[in-house]
């Protein structure tokens, strides 16, 4: 399974109740669920949730553990104030037209002191893509910006989202897009060359010399992508003792309780 953020160092444990909001066809979500945690994807496109949706639920009922899968925006998240132990928001940010006002919402779905792993193309790569060709930009659904790091750190921040570690992904993929940017999206899948990248990139998913080359050397030179590890600052309103007797004493919530009841339900109105 491909996975752009680093489950174990986002510290999923058994047990956490994890949000991955924009989650496509869910792969991070199963990455959690085989972790042992409870797990919720949220992503405004509704095909890619159906495909999704029944093999996350029935995946999760084997295990023991409840996936679920909402339609909705990263702008109105529908889930209650510092519901989740684990958040993921893996290439949304370079999206969306206010990525300050997305992390507020996902700050504030997650509980003081919850972890987070948000990622986005690195600037390196997309000036790349720029400069060989603008299709990658034009499509429809793309990328309207390009981040530095910094950036995004800074603007996190504001809602109280601490940068605690940086990491790098999926070097192996950026020759790829490279490919499709010199030969044009529209025509790429057309292409010899990007055909036989493709299933050369198929081929080494899972092995493990393949991902010790490119975590040990690609992701140094040339990542995709670039996760920011982030903590929710807590906020000390009582003493620590008995906010962690309080912790500690307090029951599971269940996830019916913090799942909106639309499930798999197309929104009412126009997203955000």
């Amino acid at each position: 399974m491909l996975l752009t953020v680093d489950l174990e160092r986002l510290d999923v444990r058994e047990g956490d109740l994890v949000l991955d909001a924009g989650c496509g066809e869910g792969r991070h979500c199963f990455g959690c669920l085989e972790r042992g945690a409870r797990v919720v994807g949220l992503d405004l496109d509704f095909d890619s949730l159906r495909l999704a949706s029944r093999r996350l639920c029935s995946r999760g009922k084997e295990l023991g553990r409840l996936g679920a899968m909402n339609q909705g925006d990263a702008f109105h998240l529908p889930y209650a104030d510092d519901s989740f132990d684990r958040v993921i928001c893996s290439e949304v940010m370079e999206h969306v037209h206010d990525y300050v006002a997305v992390g507020s919402e996902l700050a504030r779905v997650t509980r003081p002191g919850g972890k987070l792993a948000i990622t986005i193309p690195t600037a390196t790569s997309e000036n790349l893509y720029l400069r060989l060709g603008d299709d990658y930009f034009e499509s429809p659904g793309g990328h309207i910006r390009i981040f530095q790091p910094r950036q995004l750190a800074e603007g996190l921040a504001k809602s109280g989202l601490a940068t605690v570690g940086v990491g790098f992904a999926h070097g192996f993929h950026t020759p790829y897009w490279v490919l499709r940017s010199i030969m044009h999206l529209p025509d790429a899948d057309d292409s010899r060359l990007v055909q036989i990248y493709r299933k050369f990139l198929i081929q080494i998913t899972g092995s493990r010399l393949m991902d010790r080359v490119e975590k040990q050397i690609l992701n140094f030179i040339c990542p995709k992508s670039l996760i920011l590890y982030l903590e929710k600052r807590v906020v000390a309103t009582k003493p620590v003792a008995l906010a962690a007797r309080q912790t500690e004493a307090a029951p599971e919530a269940p996830l019916a309780s913090l799942v909106a009841p639309a499930f798999l339900s197309r929104p009412a109105g126009p997203s955000g």
